[in-house]
């Protein structure tokens, strides 16, 4: 069912087409009889206009529906070509003439011939009819239109205002697009993931497979505008200058001359509703983010000082629970949020972004890391601080109402998250610190999720939430990575190969060896995951034995060198 205001036939263009104007009374009247140009009958129809001189197509500008009975056109074939190839030139709609005063019978064949191709359409009347009631039934037609948009216009703009006052969500404010147009509507992000949809009454899965291939071949031109091949109206959302979206509307191909596509353009109320409604996903976004903006930076000035003591516990307290976050009498949890380490604007790889793209890449993906962080707490139903804790890491403290809901909550925070954050879910990491009863005991929580974070950048396992039992003997060596014993330890085990790396930059033996040893020391896995053949890998293992002076044949000489590794590993994280 249409809403109030739409009407079925709401997706035509304001004009009518040649094809209408035929249809009414008046013109019915005159027995129209089609001549040529039968593929231009979707043509729409801007004005009516009569004449009856032959150099009238310097006075028109397109659009218009020429009525004319021939008394002034050319007598000769050659004038009567030129005539109607000047009318086609400019972009008239269609030639009507009527029979009778010029024409005894019907029109000269070669106007017919010129008319078919040129493709446009030329209409006989073969009844004697008063000019005067065809342009006012049209202009009448035209007008009514006009006044429909306008209403229709006028509607968009204040559904759209009230989505905009009531906070509506990207879902409501797609929902009522699609109402309102009658299509499909689609919001998607930049990387054409979709966002939001509502198909309108159609296949949604039809409408959806094989979405972002299908997207990234629509390129329309502009901000706002509209592909024909493939009849989608596109727009794109953002504010500030800061695109992150595109709102899509499919223009059904119910004008069609046959061929699947829609003719000409959408309706220019479609694109007010599409523009409209991608300014109100704009301002939503804003609002909310400026709503959050003060909140956050509270959050972010509460939780560092949880961090470094850089105020009284007992104030952090009275200003969270005025934030609506108690933290006495509850069940403390701390937790970080990262991106692990082989993201492509973390390692550098090939290809993949250097470290100027991870300078640019890097605030924007903690951003929208801590905003998928924050709509997770909410989406799990718990209550927290959260706010980036540094350049790396988003952090969380949970306040639970008992320990006993510790595993569930932290199980529903993780589920929560890696389905709002939808780049990779496996790259996101979840760490959590010991639970505590007191808020004078919550850095204590929140330095060990810190260094669990820390200590699991490496591990390969894709665990929910890691705990410090997970990262073992890291995660020691991640608190002991300030320790000059333990630095001491790593330049007398690895000093020499370092130095040997930092010497002949372009064969690092490290890698190597690292290889070698997280396969358990089996050499053919060490050479296959060193992208090396056995022989190269072979020989490369007895330069390290050389250069370190060890047995890499001996077990407890290799649990010295993991070992070591591992500390680089720590002490070298940032």
């Amino acid at each position: 069912m249409a809403e109030p205001g739409v009407t079925e036939g709401s997706v035509s263009p304001v004009f009518p087409t040649v094809r209408e104007v035929l249809a009414l009374d008046p013109v019915r009247h005159g027995a129209p009889r089609l001549v040529a140009g039968e593929t231009g009958l979707d043509r729409p129809v801007r004005w009516v206009h009569v004449a009856e001189v032959p150099d009238i197509a310097t006075l028109l500008g397109g659009g218009e529906l020429v009525l004319t009975t021939g008394i002034g056109l050319p007598a000769d074939d050659a004038g009567l070509r030129a005539f109607i190839g000047d009318l086609a030139a400019v972009g008239v709609s269609g030639l009507v003439v009527e029979l009778g005063r010029r024409y005894p019978t019907e029109v000269p064949r070669v106007m017919a011939v010129a008319a078919a191709r040129r493709g446009l359409p030329l209409v006989e009347l073969r009844r004697a009819t008063p000019f005067v009631r065809i342009t006012e039934a049209v202009h009448a037609l035209i007008v009514d239109a006009q006044l429909h948009e306008l209403r229709a216009a006028e509607e968009i703009h204040q559904r759209f205002t009230e989505l905009s006052v009531e906070g509506a969500g990207a879902a409501e404010v797609v929902r009522q697009a699609a109402a309102l147009a009658g299509c499909p509507v689609v919001l998607e992000n930049l990387s054409r993931q979709v966002l939001a949809y509502d198909p309108a009454g159609e296949n949604a899965e039809l409408l959806l497979d094989g979405w972002e291939q299908h997207s990234r071949r629509l390129r329309p031109a502009g901000r706002t505008a509209y592909d024909s091949d493939s009849g989608w109206l596109v727009t794109t959302v953002g504010a500030r200058g800061q695109d992150w979206g595109r709102l899509l509307l499919r223009w059904p191909a119910r004008a069609g001359l046959g061929d699947g596509r829609p003719v000409g353009t959408p309706p220019n109320r479609l694109t007010i509703l599409v523009e409209r409604a991608a300014s109100t996903l704009a301002l939503g976004r804003l609002i909310r983010r400026d709503a959050e903006g003060l909140e956050r930076q509270l959050h972010h000035t509460l939780l560092t000082a949880l961090l470094d003591h850089s105020r009284p516990v007992d104030e952090i307290a009275l200003r969270a629970r005025a934030l609506g976050v108690p933290l006495e009498r509850r069940h403390l949890v701390g937790v970080m949020v990262r991106l692990r380490r082989d993201t492509p604007a973390e390692s550098g790889a090939p290809g993949e972004g250097g470290p100027a793209d991870a300078a640019e890449a890097g605030p924007a993906r903690l951003r929208d890391l801590a905003e998928a962080v924050g709509q997770a707490l909410r989406e799990a139903k718990l209550t927290g601080l959260t706010s980036p804790v540094d350049d790396q890491a988003v952090g969380v403290l949970l306040a639970l109402p008992e320990a006993a809901a510790e595993d569930r909550a932290l199980a529903a925070f993780a589920a929560a998250l890696r389905r709002r954050h939808g780049d990779q879910p496996a790259r996101v990491l979840i760490a959590a610190g010991s639970g505590v009863a007191s808020p004078r005991e919550v850095r204590r929580s929140l330095v060990e999720a810190r260094q669990v974070a820390e200590a699991a950048r490496r591990d390969s396992r894709d665990l929910p939430v890691f705990r410090l039992p997970h990262v073992g003997l890291a995660g020691l060596l991640h608190l002991l990575r300030d320790e000059p014993r333990l630095q001491t330890f790593v330049e007398r085990e690895l000093g020499a190969l370092l130095a040997h790396d930092a010497q002949h930059p372009r064969e690092q033996l490290l890698g190597t060896l690292r290889a070698y040893l997280e396969q358990g020391r089996n050499k053919s896995a060490g050479a296959v995951a060193a992208h090396l053949s056995r022989p190269a890998f072979y020989e490369r293992l007895a330069r390290i034995g050389r250069i370190l002076g060890v047995d890499l044949d001996s077990v407890e000489a290799c649990l010295s060198l993991h070992v070591a590794l591992l500390a680089l590993d720590a002490i070298r994280t940032p």
